[in-house]
């Protein structure tokens, strides 16, 4: 029984320091973006993700944590490459004149 317990806090561990990454992102995050993404505003972010790293710390109910882990998980991979590609970010090996179907020439 004590490696369920070592591999439960384990899981518990992980989904706070998700929680947790994920309340700094969305705080570094500008307001702007929130809105050319069309997605929640700023404040409704920082409010559930502040409410689920208060949950993973402390309330040990199982359901909320998932419910927070749920909320974590869909700004990892809705909300986050959607501010990201609103803010210019994340382009990898592209210059600063790629437009969005590829190299600019000027018309060349």
């Amino acid at each position: 029984m004590t490696a369920f317990g070592g591999f439960m806090w384990l899981i518990f561990t992980a989904m706070l320091v998700l929680a947790v990454v994920a309340l700094v992102m969305a705080a570094v995050a500008r307001e702007d973006a929130y809105r050319a993404a069309d997605k929640q505003n700023k404040m409704f972010w920082l409010i559930i993700l502040g409410v689920t790293v208060a949950v993973n710390l402390l309330v040990p109910m199982l359901f909320l944590q998932i419910a927070g882990l749920i909320a974590t998980i869909v700004f990892f991979v809705d909300v986050r490459p959607a501010l990201r590609q609103v803010s210019g970010g994340g382009r990898r090996g592209g210059s600063s004149s790629d437009g969005p179907y590829g190299p600019y020439n000027g018309g060349r």
